[in-house]
């Protein structure tokens, strides 16, 4: 990274004041744009946004500006965003002069990451008018940028490594709750863009430049966060922002290989990543030998799965190519080739959690793939207290049970009954979680009775199974009965559904 300050970062402090002054923030732009506009806005369909934005003055300005992309009288453009001069921000590379007209140069968006309103720059995308884009393009505030803050956990901590920091969104996000941030990057632009970021937002962030985990050698931090370039393809390089060079799934096993090596003790990783699907292999398998043996509790949620052709075409479209255009055509042919001949039948998304434990590597690597609203994030941190519980049964079973258990409130018991020759005859019965990822777990009647009795001030587990087997007839508990209860309790432990009292 240059030691001075860019035009562009020099140009920040004074931006800030414009931007502030119009109300060019996340609340305000849904306020004055309306929910149907704004939604128009998210879909890439300029026309509902711009027949208010001529309306809404100063802001309005912005809007046509910068996430319409439209040509603004220079006039109109010097008032919005005074105390910033046009001529400074065209100098700086925010802005284009055609004319008496100004056109957008960058991409720049209010973005509420939790903390109120930040900023992000970067580089226009096509959504409200075709390009190409460069190999060096610096992608904005997309859905995959958007899935990985929500799925994020948010507790405070020290220190934070943004992997790979692109715009410099991600670690915009961790400076609302670490006491320090680092970012890296191979890309020189995005590091411009990522410092732009951080000086619009008056935050400190350590920018450091190199490829992958050089950057850092030596050092470890408390949390983790990345979002590689993780597409799934041909070993090379078309936009820094997807592609890593690294054949297939490389990025993804890379990043999860060694970052277990950065994290301090007790530490945490997010990763948002994608992994290919074979006939001879379980993904499962396959994503989890990518890790360490020893260290780290991981936690693998697979939220999607595409088949090739579908994930070819969207990533296409992603870099502005039209499908049907030769040149596309050529591209997708080359590039399924490549997954048929590595016998891939599907591509998995999703994220990867991990922390730093003592002990042997524990993986739980399962399907998320039903909806559900509430984000991952706040969730990751609970699963990982409710894991090493589990360690400590695994060790000293005694202690679960001896333990008293409670129900969380969320957790509802669903009966499902089927019309039959005698009336309605059951068929199914299962718990759900109402919050969180909304997990179901199947259970049986002598399951549902022992939950029953389960209450912060009533029995250990121990009574509460010697009690169901003496309901059932038997005078001691069989360990067949004990082990099976046990086994029952720990993997609703796990999800959450029961906890220890």
């Amino acid at each position: 990274m240059p030691t001075h300050k860019s035009p562009l970062t020099e140009l920040c402090p004074g931006l800030r004041i414009a931007l502030t002054r119009v109300g060019y923030d996340a609340g305000t732009l849904l306020d004055v744009l309306g929910s149907e506009a704004h939604s128009a806005l998210g879909r890439g369909e300029p026309v509902p946004v711009r027949r208010i934005a001529r309306e809404a003055g100063d802001l309005g300005v912005l809007v046509r500006l910068l996430l319409l992309g439209d040509a603004v009288a220079e006039h109109e453009v010097a008032a919005a965003l005074a105390p910033v001069p046009v001529a400074d921000a065209v100098a700086a590379g925010l802005l284009i002069a055609e004319g008496d007209r100004i056109r957008a140069a960058l991409d720049l968006r209010p973005l509420d990451t939790g903390a109120g309103t930040r900023w992000i720059l970067s580089d226009l995308d096509d959504s409200m008018s075709p390009r190409t884009l460069t190999e060096d393009h610096v992608l904005g505030v997309g859905h995959a940028s958007l899935s990985l803050l929500r799925a994020t956990p948010t507790a405070p901590v020290g220190s934070v490594l943004d992997l790979g920091t692109g715009c410099g969104v991600q670690a915009v996000h961790a400076a609302g709750y670490a006491r320090s941030v680092t970012a890296t990057d191979i890309n020189p632009r995005a590091l411009w863009l990522a410092e732009a970021t951080a000086a619009l937002n008056d935050l400190a962030i350590e920018l450091v430049a190199g490829s992958w985990f050089e950057p850092v050698a030596g050092r470890r931090f408390d949390q983790v966060v990345a979002n590689p370039p993780f597409v799934v393809g041909p070993a090379r390089i078309e936009h820094t922002y997807r592609d890593s060079g690294l054949a297939l799934d490389g990025a993804t096993e890379l990043v999860l290989s060694r970052t277990p090596g950065l994290l301090a003790p007790g530490g945490t990783a997010a990763v948002l990543g994608a992994w290919v699907h074979t006939e001879d292999e379980d993904w499962r398998a396959r994503v989890s030998g990518w890790l360490p043996a020893e260290g780290i509790d991981a936690w693998i949620v697979q939220r999607d799965i595409a088949d090739p052709a579908l994930y070819v075409g969207t990533w296409l479209r992603d870099a502005g190519l039209d499908p049907r255009s030769p040149a596309a055509q050529e591209r997708a042919q080359e590039w399924l080739t490549a997954l048929d001949d590595a016998g891939v039948t599907g591509i998995g998304f999703g994220f990867v959690y991990l922390r730093a434990i003592d002990g042997p590597t524990e993986v739980l690597a399962e399907d998320l793939a039903h909806g559900f609203d509430d984000p991952l994030g706040a969730e990751v941190l609970a699963y990982f207290e409710r894991s090493a519980w589990l360690r400590a049964v695994a060790s000293d079973p005694e202690l679960a049970w001896r333990s008293r258990y409670r129900v969380d409130p969320a957790t509802a018991l669903e009966q499902v009954s089927l019309p039959g020759a005698d009336g309605w005859e059951p068929r199914v019965t299962r718990l759900h979680r109402g919050d969180g990822p909304r997990w179901q777990h199947e259970v049986d009647e002598t399951t549902v009775s022992l939950l029953a009795g389960m209450r912060p001030d009533g029995l250990p587990l121990y009574e509460l199974v010697e009690l169901l087997a003496l309901s059932q007839g038997s005078d001691e508990v069989a360990p067949e009965f004990a082990a099976a209860a046990l086994g029952v309790v720990t993997a609703l432990v796990r999800h959450g559904l029961v906890h220890p009292a």
